[in-house]
C-alpha cells in the first residue's frame, strides 16, 4: 500500500507535465520510502528505472544497459557508458521518458566519471529534450556533496531536488488504522516515522504484540535494525554504538559523551558530525541563542533509536536467550510514557506547524524549539518544552504526557517562565494526553492560555 508523500508526488507530476528536461534529485537515510516514491511516480509511464549495486563498474554498466534494452525489446547490452547515454541521447529526442536511476552513489563509487558523462549529456542533448531525470541515494553526504555540491559536475543542473524525510505524526497515522490514537502515537515513536518500519506493524495485533515481535524477539525486522544501519552507513560502528548509548542514556553535552562513550572529545566530535549528517542526531542549543551558544547539547533525533539503544541494546542477551517478552513486559512497558515525552513534544511540535492550524495561530513564526536556561528570579535552571520567537511577541508551549489530567499548576507554571521573557505578547499553549481539570479553566481564561487535548490534536 503506497501511503503519504502526497506534496513530493504532486511536484513531481507537475514537473511531468511540463514535458521539457527535468533532473530531480531524491535523497534522504535508508528506509524512508524514497524507491517506493519513485515506483508509484513512474507508474503508468514510459519509465527505465534501475537500482544501483554496490559492485564493479562492469556490473552496473551492464544492469544499466540492460535496463535501457529492455525497455527497448531488445536482448544486448552496451559496450561502455557513452554509447550507453548516445542512445538514451536520440530516445528523449523523440518522446517523453523517465529515466530513474535509484543508489545512485553505489553506480559513481564503482566509475567515478559517471557524473561528468551525464552532466555533458544534459549540457549538449538532454536540456533540450524531453528526458526525465531522476538521481537518487541514501547516502546523504554524498548525495549533498557530489551531486548538489558546488564542486560537483552536476551543480546547477537539477531542476528539483527532494529531501525525504520520516512521516510526521499524522503523516503515519494512515498506515496505522485499526489503532487508537494513543495507540498510534506510540507506534510513531518506537518508528520514528520511518516507512519502511510502519508498514511493519500488523493491525491484528495489540501494541504489546507489535513492539515484541518487532524489537524483542531475536528473529524480530528491528531486533538488530540499528546495527545493521550502522554496518552500512560507518565505518567504525563500534564507536557510534557507544555515543548513541550515552545519548540515549541521558548524556547531552559533549564531554559528558565522549566520557560515556570511552572516547577522546576531538574524536567524539567526529562521529558526531557523522550521525548529525545522516539524521540520527541533532544538535540543538536554546531557540532564542545562536548557533554557537555554550548551551549546545546533543539529542536522538530519530526517536526509533532513541527506544532501541534505551531498551533493545542493554537486553539482546536476555532476548536472544529468549526472554524477549518478560523484558518488555516487566522493565519496558512500565517505561514507555516516559519515553513517549519527547516524542509527544515532537508531534506538538508537528500540529503547530500544520496548514491549517498555523494560519490560525496569533503571529507567524520562522522556527519553533526548546528553550533552557536560568530563571534570574527564581535562581535556578528552567525549560520550556516549546517556544517560538517573532518580532515583539513570542509563544510558549508546555506538553504533558500522563495519564492523569493536566491541573492549573502547569499552567502557571509556564505562565512564570515566560515570565523570563521581555515581551510585550506572550501567547501560551499546554497539550496534554489526558485533558484538563476544572482548576485550569481560570488560569486559562485569566492569561489566555490555549489548552489542547491530544484528542482536539487530530
Amino acid at each position: 500500500m503506497f501511503a503519504g508523500r502526497k506534496k513530493e508526488l504532486k511536484k513531481l507530476e507537475s514537473m511531468y507535465r511540463e514535458d521539457n528536461f527535468q533532473f530531480a534529485v531524491l535523497y534522504g537515510r535508508r528506509r524512508v520510502g524514497k524507491t517506493t516514491l519513485i515506483a508509484e511516480f513512474i507508474k503508468e509511464k514510459q519509465a527505465i528505472s534501475y537500482i544501483s549495486i554496490e559492485g564493479t563498474m562492469k556490473e552496473n554498466l551492464d544492469g544499466l544497459s540492460h535496463a535501457v534494452m529492455k525497455w527497448r525489446g531488445i536482448d544486448a547490452v552496451h559496450s561502455d557508458f557513452e554509447k550507453l547515454f548516445a542512445d538514451i541521447d536520440r530516445i528523449c529526442q523523440k518522446k517523453r521518458l523517465i529515466l530513474a536511476i535509484d543508489e545512485y552513489p553505489y553506480l559513481a563509487a564503482s566509475y567515478p566519471g559517471i557524473s561528468s558523462i551525464i552532466q555533458k549529456h544534459i549540457d549538449t542533448c538532454w536540456k533540450d529534450s524531453r528526458l526525465f531525470l531522476i538521481l537518487c541515494g541514501s547516502s546523504m553526504s554524498f548525495m549533498e556533496n557530489q551531486v548538489l555540491g558546488y564542486k560537483s559536475p552536476l551543480y546547477g543542473r537539477r531542476t528539483a531536488q527532494f529531501r525525504i524525510r520520516p512521516f510526521t505524526f499524522f503523516e503515519s497515522r494512515e498506515m496505522l488504522e485499526g489503532f487508537m490514537p494513543e495507540e498510534q502515537a506510540v507506534l510513531y515513536g518506537v518508528t520514528g516515522g520511518v516507512p519502511e518500519y510502519l508498514s511493519r506493524i500488523k493491525n491484528h495485533m495489540s501494541v504489546d504484540e507489535n513492539l515484541i515481535s518487532l524489537f524483542f524477539d531475536d528473529n524480530g525486522t528491528l531486533f538488530e535494525e540499528p546495527v545493521n544501519l550502522m554496518k552500512q552507513e560507518m565505518r567504525a560502528p563500534a564507536s557510534y554504538h557507544s555515543i548513541i548509548s550515552a545519548i540515549a542514556g541521558g548524556a547531552s553535552k559533549l564531554n559528558e559523551i565522549s566520557v560515556k562513550a570511552g572516547l577522546e572529545s576531538s574524536a567524539c566530535s567526529n562521529f558526531m558530525s557523522s550521525l548529525i549528517e545522516i539524521g540520527i542526531v541533532e544538535k540543538e542549543h536554546p531557540i532564542t541563542e545562536k548557533e554557537t551558544s555554550r548551551k549546545t547539547i546533543y539529542r536522538l533525533q530519530d526517536s526509533m533509536f532513541l527506544f532501541w539503544y534505551r531498551f533493545v541494546r542493554p537486553n539482546t542477551t536476555a532476548i536472544a536467550m529468549g526472554t524477549g517478552e518478560f523484558v518488555y513486559t516487566e522493565f519496558v512497558r512500565t517505561q514507555i510514557s516516559s519515553f513517549m515525552g519527547s516524542v509527544f513534544e515532537e508531534i506538538c511540535r508537528q500540529y503547530l506547524y500544520r496548514p491549517d492550524v498555523y494560519q490560525t495561530l496569533p503571529f507567524f513564526f520562522g522556527k519553533l524549539g526548546r528553550w533552557w536556561g536560568t530563571n534570574p528570579a527564581k535562581k535556578r535552571e528552567e525549560e520550556i518544552d516549546i517556544v517560538a520567537p517573532g518580532e515583539g511577541q513570542m509563544l510558549f508551549g508546555e506538553c504533558k504526557w500522563r495519564n492523569e489530567l493536566v491541573d492549573a499548576g502547569v499552567l502557571q507554571t509556564l505562565v512564570e517562565r515566560g515570565e523570563i521573557f521581555s515581551c510585550p505578547e506572550k501567547y501560551y499553549f499546554v497539550f496534554s494526553k489526558s485533558g484538563f481539570d476544572e482548576s485550569t479553566a481560570g488560569v486559562a481564561e485569566q492569561f489566555g492560555i490555549k489548552r489542547i487535548a491530544f484528542a482536539e490534536m487530530l
